[in-house]
């Protein structure tokens, strides 16, 4: 069979396919909580043959969205909300997973298509931020953004709490894979790269001392996320930005995760600055390769995203051991049904990947 279309198996759970839903934001939940958007968005990919579905960066407190219209998981009527949502999931044979995390120094923003700009601190919608450091995401840019609080020893133990109750909640809602976001210069990652995190305590300084709320927070979460099931971490492989991290130091992050509880990478890049933040788009493509090289040196489970758009590249990743996963992000936006139409294009029977419904179409 071809490589993109083999099964997977990861403890307990099994993909179908090698083809998965990168977490996007949607901007449309109401108070943390999901609604019929999220139900089609989430639901069409399932249906359209993708075999894991990663949930959008779903907050683990009010304050750690990035806008009013992030989802959230720290109350019961946002687990009522989503429960439904991955039983559907798994109806149709994939595998439905959750991202969580806090938005750091970059929360408390406007929705992208009202400006995206931060709401100003005398707006009631608005909420503190908070960052290793007293350092706004871009003190001398044009648009507004929040001072955020320096988190005391307090805050980053209180927040560790935030993350292990919001995995007890994934699991009783039913995900079957948490991944914890150390990427993109939200919190998690500014306390990882030396951008951003200038403390002298225990949480700054060297590479392990940044890397221990992480690590700390992963040995948390994993001692309540049940051992049978996969848990994963999203890192910046990549700050590409000079002073940054570069591949070296997030191999050792990855080896030290490992050690930690984690069975899988899934490995974006940049974000933390303005200027770090600008060359995603610029340097989004390496971040597969690279995907590869920290496979190779940890032995990890890996998820590789990044302008994957065509089935002969995707297959062609999995083929070459570059990533066990590839992560479709705006491709499965513009086409629901690629992991269909892929599995035609590379002559492999498309029925086991669709829903019983559509087979019509398939003969």
């Amino acid at each position: 069979m071809t490589a993109l279309f083999n099964s997977l198996k990861i403890k307990d759970i099994t993909l179908k396919n090698r083809i998965g839903m990168a977490p996007m934001c949607q901007y449309s939940a109401v108070d943390g909580v999901m609604n019929d958007w999220h139900r089609h968005h989430l639901g069409a990919r399932a249906m359209g043959g993708a075999a894991l579905i990663i949930c959008e960066a779903t907050a683990v407190c009010p304050e750690g969205r990035i806008s009013p219209g992030c989802v959230g998981l720290w109350n019961d009527a946002q687990m009522q909300a989503v429960a439904p949502i991955n039983a559907f999931i798994e109806s149709m044979c994939a595998v439905p997973a959750i991202q969580i995390g806090h938005s750091g120094r970059k929360g408390s923003a406007n929705v992208p298509w009202d400006g995206g700009a931060h709401i100003a601190d005398d707006d009631p919608q608005g909420w503190p931020t908070y960052s290793p450091t007293a350092e706004a995401f871009d003190p001398d840019g044009t648009r507004l953004w929040k001072t955020p609080k320096e988190m005391s020893l307090y805050d980053i133990a209180t927040m560790k709490n935030h993350f292990v109750a919001t995995a007890k909640r994934a699991l009783e809602c039913g995900y079957k894979i948490l991944e914890l976001h150390a990427a993109h210069g939200y919190l998690q990652h500014s306390f990882l790269t030396p951008l951003i995190n200038t403390r002298t305590d225990a949480y700054g300084g060297d590479l392990r001392s940044r890397a221990r709320f992480l690590l700390e927070t992963a040995e948390a979460v994993r001692a309540v996320w049940p051992e049978h099931l996969p848990l994963a971490a999203r890192i910046s492989i990549h700050d590409w930005i000079d002073g940054g991290h570069g591949l070296d130091e997030n191999i050792q992050i990855a080896k030290w995760l490992k050690e930690a509880g984690v069975d899988m990478v899934d490995c974006s890049g940049g974000g933390a600055t303005p200027k770090a933040r600008g060359s995603i788009g610029e340097r989004t493509s390496s971040q597969v390769d690279l995907a590869g090289e920290l496979r190779a040196a940890t032995g990890l489970t890996t998820m590789a995203v990044g302008y994957i758009t065509d089935p002969k590249q995707a297959n062609s990743l999995i083929e070459s051991g570059t990533c066990d996963i590839t992560l479709l992000g705006r491709q499965l936006l513009r086409d629901p049904y690629w992991p269909t139409r892929a599995a035609q294009e590379l002559g492999v029977d498309p029925k086991p990947h669709m829903p019983v419904q559509y087979h019509v179409v398939a003969s």
